[in-house]
C-alpha cells in the first residue's frame, strides 16, 4: 500500500528539522560503537566487581567476555499493581539467559510512582519530574559499561517514557522492553464513572466510593482503562521495542513467562555479540516516532503522551511539534472504543484484535511505515502476529485475526468511529494547547462561555460544590505548568465538571496543567504554552472574558478587544505551598530548568528546536 501523503509529509519535514540533532546523536553513539562491546575495556579490578557476586558458571562466563551480558533496569516495587509482577522476572531472565550461554544481572532499579494514587495530592507535583528521574536512575545503571543489551521492565505512566530516553542515551546498546500486562477486568467502567460523579455531587458516601474503586483496581497488573500506561504499551509494540504481541498478555501467565524469556534470549541474539546486532540508536528513527503518533490517534491515546513522545524524541536527535499531532490526527481514523472513550477495557480490546490488528489495519491504508527495524529483527508486520504456546509449550507466532471480533471496541479503517484522530492541536490568541476530543460527543466540540478562574483544582470543587459553577463557563486553572508546580495532573476535577455538564450546562477545562491519561468527556484545552508563570496570555484572562474553544477548527481565542487584553499585566500567584514539603524542596531546580511543555517539558533531555538547550 502507497504511504500517506500526509504521514510521508510529516516524516519529511521531521527529517529535515532533525537532520542537525540526530546527525549529532547518531555521531555521538558511533563512537561509543567504534570501541566494540565494552565490557571487554574494562580492567582486571573493575571485572572483578562486575563478578564478584556471581555464581560460579555466570563468574566465568562473565570473565570470558564471549557471550552476552543483559543489563536489567527494572521499575519493580510492591506497592504498584502494574510493577508488582516484576518481582519475578529476573530469576527469569537469568535462567534464560543462561540457556543460551549468556548472563543477566539487575543492573538498577528506577523509581515507579503511581498517577492513581497521587492523583490530587502534594506528590502530584512531582510525577512529570519523576520522568527525567528515571531516564537519569537508569542511565546510573547502564553506566558501569559492562553490559552487552539492556531489558527494561516497565509499564506506567512516567516509567515507560524515562527508560526510552534512557534506552536512547545508551543507543549503542540493544533494548527489549519487557511489560507485565493488564490485571483482569473489575467492575464496568462506565459503573466506576457513575459512582465517582455521584460522590462528586454529594448523593454518595465515601465507604461506597471505596467499595467501586477496590472493585475496580483489585490485583496485579496495569489499569484497565487506556490511559497513560496502556498507551505505554501500544507504542512499544508499534514502535517495535517489545517482541510482538507482548503488550496486554497477563501476568502470571505461562504465556506472559514465556515471552519473558524469549525476551531475554532475544536481546542476546541482537547485541553485538550475537548474529543479528540492533542497536536501539536504529530502532528509534524518525519513522517510529511517525508511527507513534499514528498509533495514538488511532486508540484515543493518552494526552500525556504528547508531551513524553517530543520528550522521548528528543533523546534520539529528533525534534517533534505540535504540529506534527495535528497534521496526522486529521489523516487518521479513530479505530476504537476503549474506556475513556467507551465501555470496553484493554482486555476486552486484546480479545477483539488488539493491537495486531490496529496495525493490520494502519499498514493496509499506508498510514504507516512498514520498513522500520524493530528489535524482532522484522519490519512492523511482524507486530501484526499473535504470541502462543503450541501442544509442547513451545512459543510460538501466528498470524492475528483477519476481521475485528467485537466491532462495538475495535473497527477497520473502512468503518472507523470518527474519520479522524482523537487529539487536535489548539492554536490562538491565548497559546498552543491540547485537546482530546476521542471521548467528547461532538455537540460539546465548541464551547464558547465566559470563563471563571482559579489557581486550583480544590478551589474549582468548592465552587461547585457551593452551586457557584452551575452556568455556562469555561473553568481557568492556571499556574499548574512545569515551571509553577511541576504541572500536575487534574483528573481530580472530572467528576466535579461532569456534575455541571450532566445539569445541563457547557463546560470546558482551559488549564496550562495535564489531565489524565483518562480524561475524555469534558472538552479540556491542556498543557497550554506559554505557562502563567512564564507571563503566558493565560495569566492576563479576567473573570467574565469570553473564551471560544473549537475542537472541529482547532483554535482557542479569547474574544477580549485585543488592545485591551494585551494592555493588562499578567496576574501573579503565591505559590510557595508548591514550594516545600512532601519531596517538593528537592525539585526546585527541576522547576527552574525545565522547558515549555510543548517541547517535552523536558529536564533531563531538553528538546532543541526551542533554543534553549542543545544535545
Amino acid at each position: 500500500m502507497r504511504l500517506n501523503a500526509t504521514v510521508r509529509d510529516v516524516t519529511e519535514r521531521m527529517t529535515v528539522r532533525s537532520t542537525k540533532t540526530r546527525r549529532a546523536y547518531l555521531e555521538k553513539i558511533r563512537r561509543i560503537q567504534d570501541r566494540g562491546p565494552l565490557r571487554n575495556t574494562l580492567s582486571c579490578g573493575n571485572m572483578a566487581h562486575v563478578a564478584a557476586a556471581c555464581s560460579g558458571g555466570d563468574k566465568r562466563r562473565l570473565i570470558d567476555g564471549a557471550s552476552g551480558n543483559i543489563g536489567i533496569v527494572s521499575a519493580y516495587n510492591d506497592m504498584l499493581s502494574a510493577h508488582q509482577p516484576f518481582e519475578s522476572y529476573p530469576g527469569i531472565i537469568k535462567e534464560a539467559a543462561r540457556s543460551v550461554g549468556g548472563t543477566a544481572q539487575v543492573a538498577g532499579g528506577v523509581p515507579a510512582m503511581c498517577d492513581g494514587v497521587t492523583q490530587g495530592q502534594p506528590g502530584m507535583e512531582l510525577s512529570l519530574f519523576s520522568r527525567d528521574i528515571i531516564a537519569m536512575s537508569a542511565g546510573v545503571a547502564l553506566s558501569h559499561n559492562c553490559f552487552d543489551a539492556a531489558l527494561f521492565l516497565g509499564v506506567c505512566d512516567k516509567i515507560v517514557p524515562g527508560l526510552v530516553m534512557a534506552a536512547a542515551s545508551f543507543g549503542h546498546l540493544p533494548a527489549v522492553f519487557v511489560p507485565a500486562g493488564p490485571m483482569p477486568s473489575g467492575i464496568p467502567n462506565d459503573e466506576k464513572a457513575r459512582v465517582r460523579q455521584k460522590y462528586a455531587a454529594g448523593d454518595l458516601d465515601r465507604k461506597e466510593l471505596l467499595r467501586a474503586e477496590m472493585s475496580s483496581y483489585h490485583s496485579p497488573g496495569t489499569c484497565t482503562f487506556y490511559g497513560t500506561a496502556n498507551s505505554n504499551q501500544m507504542l512499544m509494540e508499534i514502535m517495535g521495542l517489545h517482541l510482538p504481541g507482548t503488550a496486554f498478555i497477563p501476568p502470571g501467565t505461562a504465556l506472559r513467562d514465556a515471552l519473558t524469556r524469549a525476551s531475554a534470549r532475544h536481546a542476546l541474539e541482537i547485541s553485538a555479540l550475537g548474529e543479528n546486532y540492533t542497536p536501539v540508536c536504529e530502532v528509534l528513527d524518525v519513522r517510529a516516532f511517525v508511527n507513534a503518533m499514528v498509533g495514538l490517534h488511532a486508540t484515543g491515546g493518552s494526552t500525556n503522551l504528547v508531551i513524553h513522545l517530543c520528550a522521548m524524541a528528543g533523546a534520539a536527535g529528533i525534534v517533534l511539534d505540535l504540529q506534527d499531532f495535528s497534521d496526522l490526527s486529521a489523516v487518521t481514523p479513530l479505530l476504537t472504543r476503549i474506556y475513556p472513550n467507551g465501555l470496553a477495557d484493554v482486555n476486552h480490546f486484546h480479545a477483539a484484535g488488539g493491537v495486531g490488528y490496529v496495525i493490520a489495519e494502519l499498514i493496509g491504508g499506508g498510514l504507516v511505515h512498514e520498513d522500520v527495524k524493530t528489535v524482532s529483527g522484522r519490519g512492523l508486520s511482524a507486530y501484526t502476529e499473535d504470541p502462543f504456546l503450541d501442544e509442547n509449550g513451545a512459543l510460538r507466532w501466528r498470524p492475528g485475526p483477519a476481521e475485528s471480533l467485537d466491532t462495538g471496541v475495535l473497527r477497520p479503517l473502512s468503518d472507523a468511529f470518527q474519520k479522524t484522530g482523537g487529539l487536535v492541536r489548539l492554536t490562538g490568541n491565548i497559546g498552543d494547547a491540547v485537546i482530546k476530543i476521542s471521548a467528547v460527543h461532538p455537540s460539546r466540540h465548541v464551547i464558547e462561555a465566559p470563563v471563571r478562574i482559579f489557581h486550583s483544582q480544590d478551589a474549582v470543587k468548592d465552587a461547585v460544590q457551593a452551586g457557584e459553577l452551575d452556568c455556562d463557563v469555561i473553568i481557568v486553572v492556571r499556574f499548574q505548568g512545569p515551571k509553577a508546580n511541576g504541572m500536575p495532573e487534574l483528573h481530580g476535577l472530572t467528576p466535579s465538571l461532569g456534575v455541571i455538564q450532566e445539569r445541563g450546562y457547557k463546560v470546558a477545562l482551559l488549564t496550562d496543567g495535564r489531565m489524565s491519561g483518562a480524561s475524555g468527556k469534558i472538552p479540556a484545552a491542556i498543557h497550554l504554552s506559554p505557562e502563567a508563570l512564564d507571563g503566558g496570555p493565560i495569566a492576563r484572562l479576567q473573570e467574565g472574558d469570553v473564551v471560544r474553544l473549537d475542537g472541529s477548527a482547532g483554535t482557542l481565542n479569547v474574544l477580549t478587544e485585543p488592545d485591551i487584553f494585551q494592555s493588562r499585566p499578567p496576574a501573579q500567584a503565591d505559590l510557595s505551598a508548591y514550594q516545600d514539603g512532601l519531596g517538593r524542596d528537592m525539585f526546585q531546580i527541576f522547576r527552574q530548568t525545565v522547558g515549555p511543555a510543548s517541547a517535552g517539558a523536558g529536564v533531563a533531555i531538553r528538546n532543541p528546536s526551542t533554543g534553549w538547550a542543545e544535545l
